[in-house]
């Protein structure tokens, strides 16, 4: 059983298959530092300043003991996170949608089969249909 896993383990499909994850989870975190870091202060800047992140429905405010301390948090629904996320989203179909393009770009194109002539067969039966006359 453990030789049968072996083997599975180290099929290409698995091997490749591990380093799309992994490589998939490293643009992830670039493309989301690009929207948090890059894109969204710009759309914040000409949206008047606005931080899309903090944009938040309360349903419930937080609760807080005498000293300070947290006794329920607050329940809140953040809207602004979702449009973030929303904006992550298109940006990294954009990024999937270039690399795919850059990758079918960079293929050979295949040449089509040439078209094919009278088999064997059928060039005896002609030569042969020929001799009888």
């Amino acid at each position: 059983m453990l030789k049968e896993f072996k083997n599975f383990i180290m099929t290409g499909n698995v091997i490749d298959f591990a380093v799309a994850v992994i490589l998939a989870g490293a643009v992830g975190l670039v493309v989301n530092g690009f929207v948090n870091d890059i894109i969204m202060p710009i759309v914040g800047h000409f949206a008047g300043g606005m931080d899309f992140a903090s944009l938040k429905y309360i349903l419930s405010p937080a609760e807080l003991a005498a000293d300070g301390a947290v006794v329920k948090p607050e329940n809140a629904v953040r809207w602004g996170a979702w449009i973030n996320s929303i904006i992550n989203l298109i940006i990294v179909g954009f990024v999937m949608f270039m690399m795919v393009k850059a990758y079918n770009k960079s293929k050979k194109p295949v040449e089509a089969a040439a078209p094919a002539g009278p088999s064997q067969e059928d060039l005896l039966a002609e030569i042969r249909d020929l001799l009888k006359k």
